[in-house]
């Protein structure tokens, strides 16, 4: 039982690792416009 629950979060974390590179464009642009939002204040 415990085996089947650490794959099941291998597989998680390789699927978030796998979003994250697919999305970094999009992730970049969230974190220049964050950063603009912190520096005008």
């Amino acid at each position: 039982m415990e085996l089947i629950f650490k794959f099941f979060v291998l597989i998680s974390l390789i699927l978030a690792i796998y979003i994250i590179i697919r999305n970094f464009d999009v992730i970049k642009i969230i974190i220049i416009y964050f950063k603009d939002l912190l520096l005008r204040k």
